[in-house]
């Protein structure tokens, strides 16, 4: 079966994708020079692990390109030195070969982010079809066939409304007036027509299937679980979803780390049970990722999402499309949270994950667990179908 092989990669790299996770910003949606792609945070923390300087931008372009090429060929065995160089060599036809390519490289990174419909053209090389943003001013996208799907977040709101409630004289009397700007909040996202919100959660100290009487002394954690539950129970009858990011903390130090809670989907099953909204897990844990897999088979109302900042590695794929193939019906399943901050690297991120599950499928139909047609639907629904259902799209 191995000539067969580079017709299935081809098959999944041309299937439609929703990106469910990006930073993109409708008026600013291409990077603007080189430096932008190159400086992503997800490269930049490798390119420091090879030495390269934190205050990169404050040197001479000169050094900052001799600098960039010394920790660019330090890294040629990374995940994201790999998005970053096929990056370049299908969308511009650069090799980073030495400074002349560099320099190349930004004239024309310059110059396509004033081109009429670059960002449009680079989205139709993959087959992109849509992309999800979290802040309603972001989703008009200048220059592209559709806006971005909204998604709004509100874990900002939500830290508030803890804060606000865990001081209050009276807790029981502030978390019924948050109840209501909650309300009222959930309202204006449907009339927007949105169809679910997005929150991150910090670590919590404190359960779903618990009671916990809204008295002086309540704590944050068991507050923020109260909030939850008033949350499901307005999204339930609205027929909306809870998107939920897990697994990043930053109350550690100064900078998000992976914190692997082995209770963390526990705690949220009395939510997952008690409530019929749809909830979607992002994980950014790679303990969790397993976690999730038992709570979306657990619970029909539970789907998963894509990959998450420390997630994003080609292992975490690999052990993920296992865990999702073995256990989970492709329409429970999406794959694609790019978290790009341009449309170049929402493009490499997918291209990566592209070719990653293309070599899995592949691989599983070799060994015989799979026949091609079920491969390649199980790969649509991960790419596009799964989200587009969830999140009511249509193109």
């Amino acid at each position: 079966m191995s000539q067969h092989r580079e017709p299935f990669m081809k098959e999944v790299a041309g299937l439609p994708v929703l990106d469910t996770h990006t930073h993109l910003v409708g008026d600013r949606l291409c990077a603007k020079d080189f430096w932008e792609i190159a400086h992503y945070f997800w490269f930049f923390r490798e390119l420091q692990a090879a030495g390269y300087p934190a205050d990169a931008m404050d040197l001479p372009e000169e050094e900052r390109i001799i600098q960039f090429l010394a920790a660019y060929r330090a890294t040629r065995n990374t995940l994201m030195n790999w998005v970053v160089t096929n990056l370049f060599q299908t969308l511009y036809d650069i090799e980073l070969s030495d400074e002349a390519a560099v320099r190349r490289a930004d004239a024309a990174v310059r110059e396509s982010s004033q081109r009429d419909g670059w960002a449009q053209q680079v989205a139709d090389k993959l087959q992109i079809r849509g992309f999800v943003v979290n802040i309603p001013e972001h989703a008009e996208f200048q220059g592209m066939n559709r806006n971005a799907l909204l998604i709004p977040r509100i874990d900002g709101r939500l830290g508030e409304w803890v804060k606000s409630i865990h001081q209050a004289e009276d807790p029981s009397a502030v978390f019924e007036e948050m109840c209501a700007v909650i309300s009222k909040l959930l309202d204006d996202y449907q009339q927007l027509g949105c169809t679910g919100i997005m929150t991150t959660l910090p670590a919590y100290e404190a359960r779903a299937n618990e009671s916990y009487p809204l008295t002086r002394g309540i704590t944050k954690d068991q507050i923020m679980m109260r909030l939850l539950h008033k949350i499901c129970e307005e999204l339930e009858s609205k027929g909306m979803f809870l998107q939920l990011f897990l697994g990043v903390e930053r109350s550690w130090c100064g900078t998000a780390v992976p914190v692997n809670d082995p209770a963390r989907i526990l705690k949220l099953t009395g939510l997952f049970e008690r409530y019929s909204c749809k909830f979607e897990l992002v994980v950014a844990s790679e303990i969790n990722n397993l976690d999730v897999v038992q709570a979306a088979w657990n619970f029909p109302n539970v789907h998963l999402g894509g990959l998450w900042w420390f997630n994003f590695r080609a292992s975490t794929y690999r052990d993920c499309m296992q865990y999702r193939s073995e256990a989970l019906p492709g329409i429970k399943c999406s794959l694609i949270a790019s978290d790009a901050r341009c449309i170049e690297w929402s493009y490499g991120k997918i291209l990566l994950v592209k070719r990653l599950m293309g070599e899995y499928l592949y691989e599983q139909v070799e060994a015989g667990w799979l026949d091609r047609d079920t491969a390649l639907q199980l790969a649509e629904a991960w790419l596009y179908k799964s989200a587009a259902q969830r999140y009511a799209f249509t193109t």
